[in-house]
């Protein structure tokens, strides 16, 4: 068996799951706009944070931050309360409604991809296939350096 140029696989895995990300982003699968679910899945995974924080974390703006937090504080998502420590800061946190609404976007997202999945549209060794690619999609993307490479 020919080895495989890791160029070429990456390229084809960028292409592939390029568009994937692409086309399940495009669908509506709840309430939260992509920069609201970023923001919210962002402050669920980094726990109590500053608007600061997240805003250099996303790599934008404080003052898109500030917005998309507003809207989502506004809507019970993230609660705002001061810094024990210094008061003149605002820790945000996730609220259990907020939790609630990620988890409703994830649900939707699976449900889209499944109905992708079925009828017909896969054979069972295609599934299965698909299926033991999962975790290697996933290790993969644990191999890859968080932050701007040097």
């Amino acid at each position: 068996m020919d080895e495989r140029d890791p160029a070429e696989v990456a390229a084809a895995l960028l292409a592939g799951v390029g568009t994937l990300v692409r086309r399940v982003r495009l669908v509506p699968t709840g309430a939260l706009s992509m920069p609201q679910r970023a923001a919210l899945a962002a402050v669920e995974r980094s726990g109590p944070t500053t608007s600061a924080a997240l805003a250099r974390e996303m790599q934008i703006t404080a003052q898109a931050m500030g917005a998309t937090l507003g809207e989502l504080g506004e809507g019970g998502l993230v609660d705002r309360r001061k810094d024990p420590d210094d008061g003149r800061r605002v820790v945000l946190t996730i609220t259990a409604t907020g939790r609630q609404a990620l988890q409703d976007k994830r649900n939707g997202r699976v449900e889209l991809l499944a109905r992708a999945l079925t009828g017909g549209a896969f054979t069972p060794a295609e599934l299965e296939l698909l299926a033991a690619a999962a975790p290697l999609l996933e290790r993969l993307a644990q191999g890859i350096p968080d932050g701007p490479r040097r």
